[in-house]
């Protein structure tokens, strides 16, 4: 492995802008990263073809593909970050710094990092003794609507037999996480003088009601589902973010909660959804008119690969770990709904994402990418 240019290819990734936000202040293009891997690839022989998202004309999609046939193995990224709150880094965000042993930069391990890792691998790997097709897949928007990996029906070639998704899981195989729901509750009411109640409707008194019943509803699933596999072995909900009134001596005519749920995996998104309404429902009757929810993106369905399969045995194998299941989510879902064996395997803490100062622990590189060469080799050579 070359450390200098590792660290150049991370330098580059870390460079170059590319958040994803709902905030439209915040959200960029990944087209600088895209052309960049992709760049990279074709030096390697890779045929590349990059896909816009539909309507996000500044968002992009890839798939490199390097060997002919079907099947072979699929490994995977998302091209976009998370925000960052400037006060509390240390250091630019945008800039490959090294420090006590570490890379500090935004994306070091969620996850642009991953893509160095497997373009070194293979560099280290003899092209001309590829058996199996090798297919790189770069995502776009994964840190908000997964939007990237919905749409990847736009790749008519993507049909691997086994798939890797390079989020930072220490190395360890991750064979099964929960989903991801976020919804939002607003209740309308009537503004008015705080003097008189009779002259509006407190929004902020009917979102009491509406707290109460989601504790309960909370309460429900949390006993009727259940999955030993987690460490949390139940579906959770989070009372996020609440927003209401503007002043004391005014009745709150408007307030805003955003939820997050955390369905398991084989759980049904429409019955959850159902059970949801129907916990609001009697207040949405008792005040007509007042009580709206919306999804603030499209619904994360939980993700399970099975244990007995071949592929969970060989990453658990290379790794010298028994696969696990973790509460947070992924693109893996969507990607099994190609078909294919899917894992969460790559460098780098989960507990560095979404923090300031993200880094990569420099000690864990040359095992990391010793297991990512093993696990290419042994699938596609």
């Amino acid at each position: 492995m070359s450390i200098p240019s590792f660290f150049k290819m991370y330098q580059a990734l870390i460079a170059r802008p590319s958040i994803s936000s709902l905030d439209p202040s915040w959200d960029h293009s990944n087209k600088a990263v895209i052309e960049l891997l992709a760049d990279w690839l074709e030096q390697l022989d890779f045929d590349v073809e990059i896909q816009p998202l539909k309507n996000k004309p500044n968002k992009f999609n890839l798939l490199a593909t390097r060997g002919v046939g079907s099947g072979g193995l699929l490994l995977s990224g998302h091209t976009d970050t998370v925000p960052y709150d400037q006060k509390r880094w240390n250091f630019d965000p945008f800039k490959l710094t090294e420090q006590d042993n570490r890379w500090y930069g935004l994306g070091a391990i969620d996850m642009k990092g991953f893509f160095a890792f497997i373009i070194e691998a293979l560099r280290d790997l003899p092209a001309n003794q590829q058996t199996k097709p090798i297919q790189i897949l770069a995502t776009a928007d994964e840190e908000t609507t997964m939007d990237g990996a919905r749409q990847l029906n736009h790749f008519s070639q993507l049909k691997p037999d086994h798939c890797i998704i390079g989020e930072p899981t220490e190395m360890r195989p991750i064979r099964a996480h929960k989903g991801h729901l976020t919804e939002s509750i607003r209740v309308t009411g009537r503004s008015g003088h705080s003097s008189n109640p009779a002259l509006g409707i407190n929004a902020i008194e009917i979102m009491h009601q509406v707290i109460s019943q989601l504790l309960e509803f909370r309460n429900g699933i949390s006993h009727k589902y259940s999955n030993k596999l987690f460490e949390i072995p139940y579906p959770t909900l989070n009372l996020g973010a609440i927003h209401g009134g503007d002043n004391a001596n005014r009745i709150c005519g408007c307030c805003e909660l955003h939820i997050d749920i955390r369905p398991l995996p084989g759980m049904s998104l429409a019955d959850l959804y159902s059970e949801l309404n129907t916990a609001l429902k009697q207040l949405m009757l008792s005040s007509p008119g007042t009580i709206e929810l919306t999804s603030m993106h499209p619904p994360i369905p939980g993700f399970e690969q099975a244990e007995n399969s071949k592929f969970v045995q060989l990453t658990e194998q290379i790794s010298g770990v028994q696969a696990e299941a973790v509460n947070y989510c992924t693109e893996a879902p969507f990607i099994q709904q190609l078909g294919c064996d899917t894992l969460v395997l790559g460098p780098g803490s989960i507990k560095q994402a979404h923090q300031p100062d993200e880094f990569l622990d420099l000690s864990t590189i040359n095992q990391s990418q010793q297991a990512i060469n093993n696990l290419i080799r042994r699938l596609c050579f």
